[in-house]
Parts: C-alpha cells; structure tokens; sequence
C-alpha cells in the first residue's frame, strides 16, 4: 500500500513538474515574440494627405547611443529600448527615445521654434489628440512643422495645414504601426516636458 501511494505520489509531482514547465516554455516563447516582434515591417497605408513619403524596410532593434537616422526627423529604425514619455515637451526631445513612440503607434509632430511659437504653438497643441503624440522643436527642419508616424511622414507648411488632420487620422494609432497600442507612458521623460 505504501509502495503504490509513493507511486501515486510521484506520478502527480510528474504531472505538476511536467504542467508546470509547459507552462513555462509556452511563457518564454510569448515573452520572446513580444520582444522581438515579427521582424517585419508593415505595408504602407494609403492617406488623403498630399506630399506624405513612406519609408519600407525599418529596423526595429532596441540599441545604445545615438543612431543617424536617414529621415529629419527620423519615421524608424533602430531605437533606445525606453520609450519617451508621450506629451508636450518644449525642449527637443531624444530622437532614439521619440523613434520607439512610433513603433507605438504614436505620431511625432517637431516644429521649428524661430518660425512657430506663441498663439501659433497653441493653436498646434489644440489641434493633436492628447495621447499617443509627443510635440516638441526639433533644429533643422525642412519645413516649419513636420508630422512623423512609423514609416510616413509629411512637411507641413505651418500649424494651419490642413493636411496634418489628415495624416493624424491615417498614421495616429495606426495599427500598421509595430507595436501598435504599446504603451506611450511609463517610459523615460527627456527635458522640457510640459504636459
């Protein structure tokens, strides 16, 4: 009798030891396709806004220090692995931070500080939704305001280009995006945020 209760025993440490390492194995393998994504890119969408470039091909790897991006500023690429805090910043903000808020799903709108400034700042801040969007100046603009989402872009003429609502309501969220939905809080928070 004891012989078959030690045998009874055994079999169910078995069968919990064996549950208990599926469930690992199943945990690590979802652990490792979150991180390391699907290592493809998504295809372009198409949007309504006239002059949008879209970018194929970005990489999408979490590095250290600076990278040179092709794009100012940059729409991918390889990135910091702390994401920027999304909101209102008035000092320029890390691009390597800023690039893994694209891979988020978030939209990037850099202006030039010595052409927008002022009302023409509010007016810009009014006209972004209030998450999933990281303003800040940016040196070296093409363009008096830029709107960046992964892979897209668009140079805008000024705060009243009717073609940022446009380009916000394709590449905003978009789930073309990587890592779309992927947090945009809980990150790093460069200088200068101001809400």
């Amino acid at each position: 009798m004891k012989r078959e209760q030690a045998k009874a025993t055994r079999n169910r440490r078995l069968a919990l030891g064996s549950g208990i390492g599926a469930v690992a194995v199943i945990l690590v393998l979802v652990v490792v396709f979150v991180v390391t994504g699907t290592g493809s890119t998504p295809a372009p969408v198409a949007t309504k806004a006239e002059g949008v470039q879209t970018f194929t091909g970005l990489t999408q790897n979490h590095v250290t220090g600076t990278v040179n991006y092709a794009q100012v500023p940059p729409v991918g690429g390889n990135h910091a692995a702390a994401w920027l805090n999304c909101g209102v910043y008035d000092q320029p903000v890390p691009n390597e931070n800023a690039v893994h808020d694209l891979e988020h799903g978030a939209v990037w709108v850099t202006y030039d500080a010595s052409q927008v400034s002022g009302d023409q700042l509010t007016a810009l801040r009014a006209a972004l939704p209030s998450t999933y969007i990281v303003l800040s100046p940016f040196e070296g603009l093409p363009s008096p305001v830029v709107a960046s989402a992964w892979g897209a872009q668009i140079q805008l003429t000024g705060v009243d280009d009717p073609r940022l609502a446009d380009f916000l309501s394709t590449y905003w969220q978009s789930p073309n995006a990587p890592e779309p939905g992927a947090a945009c809080t809980g990150g790093v928070t460069a200088p200068g945020l101001v809400s």
